[in-house]
């Protein structure tokens, strides 16, 4: 498995590269980079091979969108994926840039939720301004889920599908954009979602990993036979498939709980026994179904950004698939690396 693997979506004739970059680091989440240190790592990953960039105005309040488009300006924009979310419009406002929750130093904006037809194109308009472009490849309404709205879901889901997802329809119809879809944390909501609406791409975050496989049940089948590509984030599960069974593991934006670690450790005993990084298992998993477009990575420093690829290009031996299969650690029928 290679990063630089194409991928195409057949629905709408877009080739991804089998490991994209996932662009909320340069945001400045969870830390702080200057320009040139984003821009920097933007470059690595082309160099290395990646041709799909995502991004999102919540990512540092369009701090990403905005370096991520001055990096990727001086490569050939027919060559590369480029996908961004709708959902939160930007206001700014006067003062310096502050933290806000865990992104540092963002510029001074408010964000205000918007799931409204205008709303869409409000935050298409300005994601363009920030990102130097007039189209993008994918556009994904943006965490209308539970875990972001709360008891308040239902109202916002509601009105992405009445209103959101129509005027994402007519920017596909004018050419703005090629795929259109949903990109959110909860399998039952992006379910839900693909049923309702005509998508043609989606981004599910921290669902389809080495731990949760609920996606085969409804939402993978549904998208095979509707031609529906997914694109998948966390699939590291906010970390514990990526740093092992140790103290202050992480799982799904917390602590992980006891029987998390457990299988964690379970897993990693495995991989000792085949001499397989934990996190190489991780990657390598997410990235062999085959509705799976892209898997999108985060990195925050260029060794990061090196190590990912070396994981995922590592050799994982068909015995290791199979000695999880058997402990029942996989599901039976969750597709491994040929």
């Amino acid at each position: 498995m290679k990063v630089s693997d194409v991928r195409l979506h057949e629905r709408t004739g877009l080739v991804f590269t089998a490991m994209g970059y996932g662009g909320a680091p340069i945001g400045n989440f969870n830390g702080r980079f200057t320009d040139e240190a984003a821009y920097d790592m933007v470059s690595q990953a082309w160099q290395q091979g990646v041709r799909h960039f995502d991004t999102a105005p919540g990512y540092g309040n369009g701090l990403s969108e905005y370096r991520l488009g001055h990096a990727l300006r001086k490569y050939d924009r027919t060559e590369m994926v480029l996908s961004t979310k709708v959902g939160r419009v930007l206001t700014p406002t006067m003062g310096a840039p502050a933290d806000n929750g865990q992104y540092q130093g963002i510029p001074p904006f408010v964000a205000d939720f918007d799931y409204s037809y205008d709303g869409v194109m409000r935050a298409v308009e300005q994601s363009m301004q920030r990102m130097l472009t007039d189209r993008f490849d994918v556009l994904f309404i943006h965490d209308c889920d539970r875990y972001t709205h709360g008891a308040a879901q239902p109202d916002h889901f509601r009105q992405a599908i009445v209103s959101a997802f129509p005027g994402l329809e007519s920017l596909r119809d004018q050419g703005v954009v090629k795929a259109i879809g949903f990109g959110v944390n909860e399998t039952d909501v992006m379910t839900e979602a693909v049923k309702a609406t005509d998508s043609d791409l989606c981004l599910l975050a921290g669902r389809y990993t080495l731990l949760e496989q609920d996606p085969l049940d409804a939402l993978l089948p549904i998208c095979e036979e509707r031609g529906i590509g997914l694109v998948l984030g966390g699939v590291y599960n906010s970390g514990v498939l990526a740093t092992g069974p140790i103290d202050g593991a992480r799982f799904n934006y917390g602590p992980a709980p006891r029987d998390v670690v457990e299988k964690v450790a379970r897993i990693d005993e495995i991989c000792r026994r085949h001499d397989v990084s934990l996190p190489a298992a991780a990657l390598q998993f997410a990235a062999a179904h085959p509705v799976v477009a892209s898997i999108c990575i985060g990195a925050r420093n260029a060794d990061q950004q090196q190590r990912n690829v070396e994981l995922f290009e590592s050799d994982v031996p068909q015995a290791f698939w199979e000695d999880l299969r058997s402990a029942q650690l996989i599901r039976e029928d969750a597709p491994t690396p040929a």
